[in-house]
């Protein structure tokens, strides 16, 4: 097997010594060079070539964010790997700009605890050698909805890899009278999600939050699963509201979307539809299948326009999904079931 090609990116010279020794204990890997800056990252990926890019974000003369607009379509998958809970909304910026996964450092200062990652950057890095580019694709038309047209009174949406730049593309075509509550499990590190959802809000007409224990959920508005804690739908009458619980502990994921599709089929029965997107592995087959059986609808992103096609292929594999469309054309799937 041809390794993957590594290119380290950093200021610290002792980062880059850590994370270099990190990812150098894999036989699938091969670090073929390190970068102190934006500008040198930019000259080692033209001359080097690499197949995955680990980037931190704070660096001289050209930041990683920098170094991520200036990527040509096609280039290297690109793992950030963030300092510190102070630079969460950089870090989701670099996951909205085309980063394909995010590892957070145990500690922004230049200690041994930064060998804590090493397992963690290895797998992810592995994965986003994997991970096919999202092709390029102009804004969403805007949904219209003349009239409500089924039943369905809140929409669940399940993603993993390449989720956050999915939904800064899905969610503004859905307009401020959306006439479904929304709710988001997305695999994503504790810390990140209110960062997340505040940027998401900023260009989005319905109201994009951070879910938080007894949050109503309302036509319009849409929640966002808060980084490890799993998000619960429960409705007494006319109210859907949202639950935080750290149950159940033995989840792969946390936040699940297995859960959270769970607890609103249990709590809506047939007025769920169920959206998984682009995201590694098998969350969600459970949850669409819990969904179906309630009465409920599932949609799935197409091949077509994943980072990773894994949690849709799974739900689509085991007989969960009723429809399948590209990022470009689903909303307007989503509005044809409301």
């Amino acid at each position: 097997m041809t390794p993957i090609r590594v290119l380290v990116v950093d200021d610290s010279a002792f980062a880059r010594k850590v994370l270099r020794e990190s990812l150098a204990r894999s036989p699938r890997l091969q670090v073929v060079g390190v970068a102190r800056d934006g500008l040198e990252a930019l000259e080692k990926i033209a001359e080097l070539k690499p197949d995955v890019v680990t980037l931190d974000l704070v660096m001289p003369n050209l930041d990683g964010l920098g170094v991520l607009h200036a990527l040509p379509p096609g280039g290297p998958r690109v793992v950030v790997v963030s300092i510190s809970d102070a630079e969460s909304a950089l870090g989701v910026e670099a996951l909205q700009s085309g980063a394909v996964d995010l590892v957070h450092k145990p500690t922004a200062l230049a200690t041994e605890r930064l060998y804590d990652l090493g397992a963690e950057l290895t797998g992810k890095v592995v994965a986003a050698a994997a991970a096919h580019p999202r092709p390029a694709a102009g804004p969403v038309a805007p949904l219209q909805i003349a009239r409500r047209q089924g039943g369905v009174r809140l929409l669940v949406i399940g993603t993993s890899t390449g989720g956050p730049a999915a939904l800064t593309q899905l969610l503004p075509a859905f307009p401020a009278d959306f006439p479904a509550a929304v709710a988001v499990a997305l695999h994503i590190p504790a810390g990140y999600t209110e960062a997340l959802a505040r940027r998401l809000d900023e260009i989005c007409a319905v109201r994009v939050f951070e879910a938080f224990p007894g949050a109503e959920l309302v036509p319009g508005s849409v929640a966002i699963a808060r980084g490890g804690l799993h998000l619960k739908i429960g409705a007494d009458g006319a109210s859907i509201r949202a639950a935080l619980d750290s149950r159940p502990v033995t989840a792969p994921f946390c936040p699940s979307v297995d859960v959270l599709f769970e607890s609103a089929a249990a709590s809506l029965g047939p007025a769920v539809l169920g959206t998984v997107l682009t995201g590694m592995g098998d969350d969600g087959v459970e949850g669409a299948g819990a969904i179906r059986r309630a009465g409920g609808s599932v949609l799935t992103e197409a091949e077509s326009s994943c980072v990773v096609y894994g949690m849709p292929r799974a739900v689509v594999e085991a007989g969960q999904s009723d429809g399948v469309a590209p990022l470009e054309t689903l909303a307007a799937e989503i509005g044809r079931r409301l």
